[in-house]
């Protein structure tokens, strides 16, 4: 078996390699990192190799040729980042400094993110259409609903994947003390933007019993960043992610005056890749260094100083972990079947009653929870969704349909108002100017609109 993964220099490689051990369900013949970059390409190799991460797979191939890597891929993890950390750095201080949330899968910083990545990822699509057509494309490319549904214009088998609703849900499962292999839930979004709404087991909805007890609640890492009160307000679990729709105003003011994410990593990245570089023998263990104080750190903007995650003694896993266990059951489905949440297109629905959320255009990438086999992926039609949370659905996934339209045609004007009518920004004339600077200062932005 085959995998490539695209994006092959990044700095989390290693942690896509490490579920592919001797203990693995699913065997590698090939491993094949591809990259435009050959030193970290190079780099990335030498800490698979010092970490002992190469040795229970087949073999570790490089390559900077796009075709070369797909062609014979069995699957192929999408994980682009055109214009590497420095492009996030202006998405997101670029938003921050007129008063917009900056961050790179929310509002005008993922846009600009979707902007130049579209293109790269529709070249993608083509070439999987091509050299390897029943390949299954799993993307991890942010924001991954909108770099998703664009793909799937061309080459339908490519499903999203997101740890952060399936993290969600094993720690509910964890903390009320139920098995995930007896549990159903019933969860329903977009990408970063979805709520836990039931978990049921036995017959019975505990999630109400989570939500009423202080000791339970405390324990869930969504708590800690957006508050008992209001969860409890909503009546269900919300992503941690719609911290930044709930407390627009108190991130953005904490960003302004801080370092975004984006500046932090790119100093924090650039010091491991010059460091591995410098000291080839010690490669692993600077990344192992570099690895903890991400993971330590993330999202860290939504904690108040000096509070830490939460730490519940569950392996939640991860994103890797959801891959593996997606290939497993696509894989060897005869034996293993997986519950998990995945980012489908809307009429996927298999159940004959039409679209997931027939609010939505039948082509929207959702999040539902789905059943994996080895004759594909199942979605479960979530329960109606209602009220603001149907409002905020449809006002983002609207704006996310119309950067896709601004991408594909060049078009600035679709541009300007795919940001403008996105609900966290307040002011079309500030959305123009945020779109104007994401053109000026990266060309990657600029090359999409050049015709525009």
């Amino acid at each position: 078996m085959k995998l490539t993964l695209i994006g092959g220099g990044g700095f989390r490689v290693p942690h896509v390699a490490s579920v592919f051990q001797e203990d693995s369900p699913v065997h590698l013949d090939e491993l094949c990192l591809y990259d435009i970059d050959p030193a970290r390409l190079a780099i990335m190799r030498n800490v698979l190799v010092q970490l002992g991460l190469a040795e229970a797979i087949g073999s570790v191939t490089t390559t900077t040729s796009l075709s070369d890597a797909v062609r014979g891929a069995d699957y192929v993890f999408s994980a682009m980042r055109v214009s590497g950390a420095c492009g996030r750095v202006i998405d997101e201080r670029e938003a921050l400094c007129r008063g917009v949330l900056g961050q790179e899968t929310v509002g005008v910083a993922g846009y600009a993110y979707a902007f130049r990545q579209i293109p790269e990822a529709l070249r993608l699509a083509r070439a999987v259409a091509e050299l390897a057509p029943s390949a299954w494309v799993l993307n991890f490319t942010n924001p991954a609903g909108v770099i998703t549904q664009a793909m799937r214009t061309i080459y339908p088998r490519v499903v999203s994947i997101c740890d952060t609703p399936i993290g969600l849900v094993r720690r509910a499962i964890h903390v009320l003390g139920l098995e995930e292999s007896t549990t159903t839930y019933d969860y329903v979004g977009l990408n970063h933007l979805g709520w836990l709404r039931s978990m049921t087991s036995n017959g019975v909805d505990h999630l109400p019993r989570l939500l009423a007890d202080d000791s339970l609640l405390a324990r869930m890492e969504e708590t800690q960043v957006i508050g008992a009160d209001w969860i409890r307000a909503l009546g269900h679990m919300p992503n941690e992610y719609l911290y930044y729709y709930y407390k627009n105003r108190e991130i953005v003011q904490r960003l302004r005056h801080g370092q975004t994410r984006g500046e932090f990593l790119v100093k924090q990245q650039g010091r491991f890749y010059e460091s591995a570089e410098a000291n080839p023998g010690r490669a692993g263990e600077v990344w192992r260094a570099a690895d903890a104080e991400r993971d330590a750190t993330y999202m860290a903007e939504a904690r108040e100083a000096g509070e830490g995650r939460p730490e519940e003694g569950i392996d939640i896993g991860g994103y890797p972990r959801v891959a593996l266990e997606l290939m497993n059951a696509l894989s060897n489905g005869a034996t293993s079947q997986f519950q998990m949440i995945l980012g489908v297109g809307n009429s996927d629905d298999e159940s004959g009653r039409g679209l997931l959320v027939p609010e939505l255009r039948a082509d929207a990438v959702v999040e539902v929870p789905c059943v994996v086999d080895a004759n594909g992926i199942h979605p479960r039609r979530p329960e109606p969704v209602t009220g603001p949370e149907l409002g905020l659905m449809t006002a983002v996934k609207a704006c996310e349909e119309l950067v896709i339209e601004a991408a594909l045609k060049g078009d600035r004007e679709i541009a300007w108002k795919a940001l403008a009518s996105h609900p966290l920004v307040d002011s079309i004339d500030v959305a123009r100017e945020v779109l104007d600077a994401y053109i000026a200062r990266n060309p990657d932005v600029a090359r999409v609109f050049a015709q525009g």
